[in-house]
């Protein structure tokens, strides 16, 4: 018979922290409104602005032209390229770089401008060559070496761009140490060196332990790699010194929860909400730990939590429905389920689950309605049909029962739950002579399981062919003695055949002198 106590499969809603994977957090501020100005401001700056530019690009052209009395600043030429740049029009651009390179041929600053058009217009070869030309003027500016690495992947030269950064790294500290790091960890993560992916974020971390994008990254590949018991003591360091630091708080915890260690990860996620009780990424995962350790009722707790600060998703409302599912209330177990489906209405296996507390309850068509529609999904499931065969018997329809058992059966021969179910209803519906040819050939089909012994026994048994049914029954005790309770369930009154006791005493008895 079908086991159908619990839910087949826990929900997998535990999200390694991947938010924001190329996070960069954006600086806003505002500005004060000052009332009482010591001096007159502009009321029209951007006005002002427009005007500038339009200016600019009229020296610019005369200055391009050859037009005499025409002279730019350097930095009045960085702004009409951007100006082009912005535009998207980079052969402008790429102009006004070369005129620029022309009127100071030593700014390092704008070689290193058109070097960065140039990669834009594809053209990596020229642009390496100009930043080798731009290093000779300034080798201390860390555009230069990034734009180098840029251009050495583009040319599928990923070993060329690491020893660059490499290099690169011990001219450098503070931020610009920092931005660096983070490009050789894109490098890596490039050419699939994932674990020096997590090296680099490391380093960052341990110079700058409260960068967040370091901090977001370094548990997504903590995860992918494995190495949570480094993440674990990298950020018991810092929180050491940074005790108030969510994200810390949330990596460390992750990290337990990457070891198995539920309860010091909740731990850890409880320091992380009280420090952000708003932080929905930390409640989400830390219900999943307490449903690892079959805390149902705080795991609700704490995936309600999470449908308060966001969106409503159907991986969490399933989640709690398995909770409740667990926790034998299936009203509600069904009501979560329910609304997992309404948001995820091509999702199958929901409709089972709601099926499934039907079917624990007893309500067989309400359970048929909604295997049809997980049917209509995906036709051929095991399970779902298995399940529909369990309503039909319910029902006493053991024909259509029989039907829906067999499908299983032909697809998948070798399953012995499809073979049991089959043979109990088979035995059920009183169809004894049937029972017997499919339990012989389940018992072949599947390399002689011993568990059919017992099923072939029953079926003699039941059919009158009492010889057979205990020859049978000696056999299946012979194997495996402790299937004896399966045979009992398959039908109770068998015990009251002295010679059925007589066996089964026999053998109890043999496996007490063994001991």
């Amino acid at each position: 018979m079908l086991n159908l106590s619990v839910a087949k499969s826990v929900p997998n809603f535990y999200l390694t922290f991947i938010l924001r994977f190329c996070y960069q957090p954006l600086k806003y501020f505002q500005k004060s409104l000052i009332l009482d100005k010591p001096y007159p401001m502009s009321q029209h700056p951007y006005r002002e602005d427009r005007e500038a530019l339009k200016e600019l690009l009229r020296l610019y052209d005369n200055l391009r032209n050859g037009r005499p009395n025409s002279f730019l600043q350097e930095d009045d030429f960085e702004r009409i390229i951007n100006y082009f740049d912005e535009k998207d029009d980079l052969p402008s651009a790429l102009e006004a770089t070369e005129l620029s390179v022309e009127q100071y041929p030593f700014s390092s600053s704008l070689l290193i401008r058109k070097a960065d058009i140039l990669l834009a217009m594809r053209k990596y070869q020229e642009a390496l060559q100009v930043l080798d030309q731009a290093g000779l003027m300034d080798s201390q500016d860390v555009d230069l070496y990034i734009l180098k690495t840029d251009a050495y992947l583009a040319l599928d030269q990923q070993a060329e761009a690491v020893e660059i950064l490499q290099d690169a790294l011990s001219l450098f500290d503070g931020e610009e140490r920092v931005d660096l790091l983070f490009e050789l960890a894109d490098v890596y993560d490039d050419y699939e060196a994932f674990d020096k992916v997590f090296d680099c974020l490391q380093l960052i971390l341990e110079q700058d332990p409260l960068n967040e994008e370091a901090l977001y990254k370094i548990c997504f590949w903590t995860d992918y790699t494995g190495r949570n018991e480094e993440s674990i003591r990298l950020h018991q360091r810092i929180l050491e010194k940074h005790p108030f630091s969510e994200l810390a708080w949330f990596n460390l915890a992750a990290g337990y929860q990457g070891l198995k260690l539920y309860e010091k990860a909740i731990d850890a996620y409880q320091y992380a909400v009280a420090i952000d009780e708003k932080f929905d990424y930390a409640f989400r995962n830390m219900g999943d730990a307490y449903l690892r350790l079959r805390k149902y009722k705080e795991a609700i707790d704490s995936l309600e939590k999470v449908l308060e600060l966001t969106r409503p998703e159907d991986v969490i409302y399933e989640a709690i429905g398995h909770c409740y599912h667990r926790l034998g209330n299936y009203a509600q177990a069904r009501f979560n389920y329910k609304k997992a489906s309404h948001l995820n209405p091509d999702d199958s296996k929901l409709y089972y689950k709601v099926a499934v507390t039907y079917i624990l309850e007893q309500q067989w068509q309400p359970a048929i309605k909604q295997l049809e529609q997980a049917m209509r999904i995906h036709r051929h499931v095991a399970d779902y049909n298995l399940a529909m065969g369990e309503c039909y018997m319910g029902l006493e329809k053991y024909k259509e029962a029989v039907k829906y058992f067999g499908l299983v059966v032909r697809s998948k021969p070798k399953n012995r739950l499809a073979w049991e179910s089959l043979l109990s209803c088979l035995l059920e519906a009183e169809f004894y002579e049937e029972a017997i040819v499919q339990s012989e050939a389940a018992l072949e089909i599947t390399g002689q399981k011993s568990i059919f012994l017992f099923y072939i026994s029953m079926a003699y048994y039941r059919a009158g062919y009492l010889k057979e049914a205990f020859l049978y029954l000696e056999l299946g005790m012979q194997k495996n003695a402790k299937l004896m309770k399966r045979f009992v369930e398959l039908y109770p009154p068998v015990l009251q055949h002295p010679q059925v006791v007589d066996i089964l005493a026999r053998y109890k008895k043999s496996k007490r002198t063994e001991e």
